[in-house]
């Protein structure tokens, strides 16, 4: 199966497996991104444990949720940002100013928007999640 953008898919596969209220999730294909942004999205509880299964192809990765994402989603043009625009994105996407996260893509690798702000680095904005 082709997959225009895999970040999308696997956002919008967690987004639906959570408001059917299931426990865990498996999605395919499973490229490095889409990796580096469920360990963030880990990292801050939004997910469980996840794992790659291997089947030859492609990958797919099962994924275990908590039942903490509300919304989720990936930003399309991945627009390109300055750690001091950061906060006018946090406005736009997110729904009050100390819930969810902004992923950014940044030469320090996959960062959230409070991470970024603190080092100072900018990015390329991914996907928002609450």
């Amino acid at each position: 199966m082709w997959v225009q953008d895999p970040l999308a898919n696997v956002l919008i596969n967690i987004m639906n497996s959570e408001e059917r209220g299931r426990s865990e999730c498996i999605v395919t294909p499973a490229p490095k991104l889409v990796a580096n942004v469920l360990r963030v999205l880990q990292r801050h509880g939004y997910i469980g444990e996840f794992e790659f299964i291997d089947d030859g192809r492609l990958g797919k990765l099962r994924i275990q949720l908590l039942g903490r994402v509300n919304k989720c989603g990936v930003i399309k043009p991945y627009f390109s940002v300055s750690y001091k625009e950061i906060d006018n994105y946090v406005y736009q996407y997110l729904p009050a100013k100390d819930i969810g996260i902004l992923i950014l893509t940044t030469p320090k690798g996959i960062l959230t928007h409070r991470e970024a702000i603190s080092n100072k680095i900018g990015g390329r904005l991914l996907a928002y999640v609450y």
